[in-house]
């Protein structure tokens, strides 16, 4: 009898944690499609300013053109009336409904939910502000050091690179799961319990 009253608990949690998601995908990403332009346009207006400060450039126009972000960047020394164009697919963003989906699966399970749900967000945020400055930077120091703006140095520019490879090519695509796993791991019942009694 207790055998099968567990059984039927670990069923109704299961069938919650699954509609859950569903219901929380499906509405993330219907608000998604509403507001992604807005929200990688200031993605991308942010993070440019930084670059244009780092690169000693300003930022003369930043535009959603489709599925792209247009940012438009004129050197401060050297040659003043060159534009750089650096364009920013918004295809970084594909997993937030995902990630948002998982989040709110989470839910059942983690202690302290406002913190929680605050570094997970402030964990996206970087992801993404971490892939179009590291974007941005690369594109930059490649057109500066061609046209003679700035000096060759090759290790910057690998790294450069190897910062956009790697966080296009795996923190992108393993985000959703990346931030599942760091908000069961950090705030789960079970591991807060255990971490309490040590």
């Amino acid at each position: 009898m207790r055998k099968a009253l567990k059984q039927l608990i670990h069923k109704s949690a299961v069938l919650k944690i699954i509609f859950i998601f569903l219901v929380s995908y499906t509405i993330s990403l219907l608000l998604w499609i509403q507001v992604k332009d807005t929200y990688c346009y200031t993605i991308a207006l942010v993070t440019s300013k930084i670059v244009g400060g780092l690169k000693n450039a300003r930022l003369e126009d930043i535009v959603v053109e489709g599925d792209v972000v247009k940012a438009t960047f004129r050197p401060l020394e050297g040659k003043t009336g060159m534009l750089v164009h650096v364009s920013i697919p918004t295809n970084y963003t594909f997993n937030l409904p995902l990630t948002l989906a998982i989040m709110a699966s989470l839910y059942l399970f983690i202690t302290r939910r406002r913190r929680a749900y605050g570094e997970a967000f402030l964990i996206l945020l970087g992801v993404h502000f971490l892939y179009v400055f590291s974007s941005e930077m690369k594109e930059m120091t490649e057109v500066f050091m061609n046209t003679g703006i700035q000096k060759v140095n090759k290790p910057v520019a690998y790294t450069y690179q190897f910062l956009w490879v790697f966080t296009r090519s795996m923190i992108i695509r393993f985000e959703p799961f990346l931030i599942g796993f760091y908000m069961y791991i950090r705030f789960s019942h079970r591991f807060s319990l255990q971490h309490s009694s040590k």
